[in-house]
């Protein structure tokens, strides 16, 4: 019930031209939605609705009306992989824009290889940079979830629930009451600039 909301989150579409050239999507076009990338990360959080916004939100300022090419924007992030939740964040870029580090597709005669477009330790301003191969157009994006707030019941709810004392009630409401500022920041504050936006 509490995760209802994931379908209503507006899909990031793109044209994935390796998808195309191998028959997987008609023209190498679909749609990433927030369900799937809940599934990539195994949980739905601040975090990974955060980098969802910021993929969504980068992306439509670097291609604006056209669609965005997978496999041809590179990722840049401030953190190392290890720090914080940077590599959570890693992921889902990942996963959305097809950038990876080395672990990717190493291309077919010298075309969409997917390695060497993901860097850590960069010097970006922001949570993180995208850039399209293709032109060199670079984005930096915000992310600031601190003016959602949670519900105060949630924090002693988490203290009981990770200690093992909660009842099985409790813990539902914990969860309930997670998604639901999960479900705030993607929905009602998704266009939010005081949220998400390209930083100028």
């Amino acid at each position: 019930m509490s995760a209802d909301f994931f379908d209503q989150v507006a899909p990031i579409r793109l044209r994935d031209p390796l998808a195309a050239l191998l028959g997987a999507f008609d023209d190498g076009v679909y749609d990433i939605g927030y369900r799937e990338v809940v599934k990539l990360a195994g949980h739905s959080c601040p975090t990974v609705a955060g980098a969802y916004l910021m993929a969504r939100t980068g992306l439509q300022a670097l291609y604006g009306d056209a669609l965005p090419v997978r496999g041809d924007v590179r990722v840049d992030l401030p953190a190392s992989v290890d720090e914080g939740v940077t590599g959570v964040i890693a992921n889902v870029l990942s996963f959305i824009t097809g950038a990876t580090e080395r672990s990717g597709f190493h291309g077919l005669a010298g075309q969409f290889d997917r390695r060497n477009l993901l860097h850590f330790s960069q010097p970006v301003a922001h949570a993180l940079a995208l850039t399209r191969c293709d032109t060199g157009e670079k984005v930096s994006v915000r992310y600031d979830a601190s003016g959602v707030p949670a519900d105060p019941a949630m924090r002693p709810l988490m203290s009981r629930v990770l200690s093992g004392q909660a009842s099985p009630q409790e813990t539902a409401t914990f969860g309930a009451l997670w998604q639901a500022r999960v479900r705030a920041i993607l929905i009602d504050h998704g266009d939010d600039p005081a949220v998400v936006s390209v930083a100028a």
